[in-house]
């Protein structure tokens, strides 16, 4: 297998005003391609954000991309993808909550917006491919088809929030970060020694749409709120709540419960019910899942013929876990060598063979050990 074709390409780069991002521009125009930034104007209301805001949405993110793309000598861009974000992103984060499941908004980002929404105007004008400051590679086999890979550097790999990607997607993607085995603090002086202002800015951590990170709070502010009942697995009631939306499942902090369990061991949410807005919560050892089942599959390349045996991760900064999976129809079902813990439905599952990403699905179901009784 050998890396992508470094013939030279017309190279839209996606530049969300960070670091990763800017380089990863600056790289592309370096290796020979003719490039040309863009920055994705994904919020109707950019200037409602803070200032410092760590996510991507700001006008002072839009300013610092244009600063980089005019350092580095490219044409640049801003597209207004907005209503597409809102529609594809934040209804489908606000609705997924709502039905009582977990959802990855970057994951959904990715799937939706850039390399879809914005690879299909891409190449509708012209473009070779999409590049962004994404930390995983693109292999090209010798039958020319294309896989996705993890970064060089394992500690830096964001493969799982790309294993929505498909092969004719893959076919239009640069990863110029992917193939390097560079620390973050020699990214950020390869952009100061380019010139980039960006070089020293704080990486994003918060839902690039909840500015101040208040997740349970954005929900109310849409769903309202609505006292219901925390149980216990026997169904006695233990306390209550504002919404079964404010919960995701292995919550241990922020269950006002009120009172300590028998055995004196913490409880953490078990189960979350939006038909009759209520709570379960449990011991620990009550959300260990051996099995799951996952819907709506997306691969990176060719689907699995029957059962394989794979590593996979649940969630982007999570470890691999050895899994057998079979896939019938559109459902995919996964065994897990040894139980895992807070697995919950809306979750993704990637699964990888070695380094290669195989694909992803969205998870709709668990299996739980039995919990012996005391």
């Amino acid at each position: 297998m050998t890396q992508t074709s470094q013939r030279p390409l017309r190279v839209l780069a996606a530049m969300s005003g960070g670091v990763d991002s800017a380089v990863a521009a600056a790289r592309a125009a370096e290796a020979g391609h003719d490039v040309t930034g863009v920055h994705l104007a994904l919020s109707a209301n950019p200037q409602s954000f803070r200032t410092g805001a760590r996510g991507c949405c700001t006008i002072e993110d839009s300013r610092d991309a244009r600063r980089a793309a005019d350092i580095i000598g490219i044409p640049f861009y801003v597209w207004d993808l907005a209503e597409r974000f809102r529609e594809d992103v934040v209804e489908d984060f606000i609705a997924e909550y709502e039905a009582g499941r977990t959802p990855n908004p970057c994951l959904r980002c990715n799937e939706k917006i850039k390399f879809a929404a914005l690879l299909d105007k891409a190449l509708a004008l012209g473009f070779d491919a999409v590049c962004t400051g994404h930390y995983a590679t693109v292999v090209t086999r010798e039958d020319g088809s294309r896989e996705l890979h993890r970064a060089s550097d394992m500690a830096k790999d964001q493969s799982y929030v790309l294993g929505v990607l498909d092969e004719r997607q893959l076919a239009h993607a640069m990863f110029p970060l992917g193939d390097t085995l560079t620390t973050k603090g020699e990214i950020r002086a390869e952009a100061e020694q380019r010139g980039l202002a960006v070089a020293n800015k704080p990486d994003s951590h918060d839902i690039c749409f909840i500015a101040d990170g208040d997740t349970q709070g954005f929900l109310a502010g849409r769903l309202g709120t609505a006292e219901g009942d925390i149980l216990d697995e026997s169904g006695a009631k233990l306390g209550t709540h504002d919404g079964a939306f404010g919960f995701t499942i292995g919550q241990r902090k922020g269950l006002r419960i009120g009172h300590p369990a028998a055995d004196g061991k913490p409880r953490y949410v078990l189960d979350i019910s939006p038909v009759d807005n209520t709570v379960t919560v449990g011991p620990a050892e009550a959300l260990d899942v051996t099995a799951l089942t996952a819907i709506k599959p997306r691969w990176c390349g060719a689907a699995p013929t029957g059962p394989g045996t794979y590593t996979a991760q649940l969630r982007a900064h999570g470890g691999e876990t050895e899994v057998t999976a079979s896939l019938d129809g559109g459902e995919l079902t996964v065994h897990f060598t040894e139980p895992v813990r807070g697995v919950a439905p809306g979750q993704a599952i990637v699964l990888y063979d070695g380094s290669r990403v195989v694909g992803s699905a969205t998870i709709a179901s668990t299996s739980r050990a039995a919990v012996p009784a005391v």
